[in-house]
């Protein structure tokens, strides 16, 4: 199976929601369940049916992130040769050449990539525009709303 490309950080960040999944939430929701057993008729039992619902999404989650942490490889950005370029797991900070709005962007993999974060998927067409480029270079990124021109002003790997 192919391996899945992970930071340390992510790999931590999973590890703890995973943790999080398995010992605090599933038992309530087990909880929940026994208890709107006792309320009688299941076929009619909203409380249940919503408890089930919720119970068959976090076992879903659960398998993603078990199958993802056992396919990961994880890739410590600190002990990568850096050649000043954009890496994997480095953060980029760009200006957009067009507004001159300024933003940082975290390169990760997939599973752990939250834009509300600042974290882009490895898959996005900005880290993929931005892989292998310098502080200083200019980058086109083909958007759905057309195409944005960035500058690379800094790269950090931390």
């Amino acid at each position: 199976m192919n391996q899945i490309p992970l930071t340390a950080t992510g790999a931590e960040r999973l590890r703890a929601e995973l943790k999080d999944l398995k010992y605090v939430k599933r038992p309530i929701v087990i909880e929940a369940i026994a208890v709107a057993r006792e309320h009688g008729d299941l076929k009619e039992n909203a409380e249940y049916h919503a408890a089930r619902e919720e119970q068959g999404f976090m076992e879903g989650r659960i398998a993603e992130i078990e199958a993802a942490l056992s396919n990961a490889q994880i890739i410590d950005v600190t002990k990568l040769s850096q050649n000043d370029r954009v890496v994997f797991g480095c953060t980029v900070d760009l200006i957009d050449i067009e507004s001159e709005a300024q933003v940082s962007y975290q390169i990760v993999g997939d599973i752990e990539a939250d834009i509300n974060e600042c974290r882009i998927a490895i898959s996005s067409p900005i880290a993929r525009a931005l892989i292998g480029k310098e502080e200083g270079e200019d980058v086109s990124v083909q958007a759905p709303a057309g195409v944005r021109e960035y500058e690379i002003t800094a790269i950090h790997y931390q």
